[in-house]
């Protein structure tokens, strides 16, 4: 689910004449990018049954699914695998979305952000990510106007739900700023080459919780920043600049969401689709809210 990924995909996006021939250089986020051009390959398939197409992709023969946590309450049902009525819905979004794809697994990583994870391994420093175990995965994307003229454009939402044990659940949000803390301040150099001028690049990475505690038992908004792209010797701009991107994460007893906009997803609307996600949450909560 995760892939390398050529240096800082959001310069190659801000430049698209600018040419990183290094691709060891970065590994940008890989499962946001991978769940995204799969929802995109699909969408030919699945814009004919519009909003309400669903495709979930199960484990098969996997492992067999992990002991959930008892319940607070000895006459509670206690939820394993997460139901697709726990995350978000396309009514939920503030802008019609015609395509959901889900995708469900066991024992995947609890990522919160793939660049943080590469920021720490450039550092030698473990990721450090959680094991669920129950997982299930959401994209949300516009409907083109035909079928074969879907692009990156068309990306809405990306939601990744996660059961975990009370101890992950209980520890996660300090287990986050200790993950973040290192990536406060992240320097970067690769080489480029862009109208016949080549040198090195330089650019800095900026992680920061902006906001806490907006949504369920606990969660926080993640920000990231990518300084302007700048010539190593002469300080010269080699491009225009990235807006920041952010992450909310939220969790709900023992369900943890990973919550991204597209490209023009303001963070107000992030936080109020994180407390929606929430409140979906709620019921297949152990315990339940």
């Amino acid at each position: 689910m995760r892939d390398d990924l050529a240096f800082v995909e959001r310069i190659h996006r801000d430049l698209g004449d600018v040419r990183w021939p290094e691709p060891q250089e970065i590994r940008a986020r890989a499962r946001r990018r991978s769940r995204r051009t799969g929802a995109l390959a699909a969408t030919a398939v699945l814009v004919i049954t519009g909003a309400s197409a669903v495709a979930v992709v199960g484990n098969g023969r996997g492992p067999t699914p992990p002991p959930v946590a008892a319940s607070a309450s000895p006459t509670a049902p206690v939820r394993g695998e997460i139901a697709v009525d726990s995350l978000l819905q396309a009514s939920d979004l503030a802008q019609p979305a015609q395509v959901r794809l889900s995708q469900s697994g066991l024992g995947e990583m609890v990522v919160v952000e793939d660049m943080l994870g590469y920021c720490r391994k450039e550092q030698g420093l473990a990721p450090a990510w959680q094991t669920s175990r129950w997982s299930r995965g959401l994209t949300m994307l516009r409907k083109p106007a035909a079928a074969a003229d879907a692009g990156p454009d068309d990306f809405l939402l990306s939601q990744d739900l996660y059961r975990v044990t009370p101890e992950v659940a209980g520890s996660f949000f300090g287990d986050l700023d200790r993950l973040v803390a290192p990536c406060a301040e992240w320097h970067r150099s690769g080489a480029y080459e862009v109208a016949g001028r080549k040198g090195t690049g330089v650019v800095t990475d900026q992680w920061a919780v902006v906001q806490r505690d907006f949504a369920g038992d606990g969660s926080a908004m993640l920000r990231h920043t990518v300084s302007q792209p700048r010539d190593q010797k002469t300080g010269s701009a080699i491009g225009g600049e990235s807006p920041p991107t952010s992450t909310a994460v939220v969790r709900v007893g023992d369900l943890i969401t990973v919550l991204t906009l597209g490209e023009d997803g303001p963070e107000p609307e992030l936080r109020r689709l994180a407390v929606v996600a929430a409140r979906r949450m709620c019921l297949a909560a152990n315990p339940s809210c």
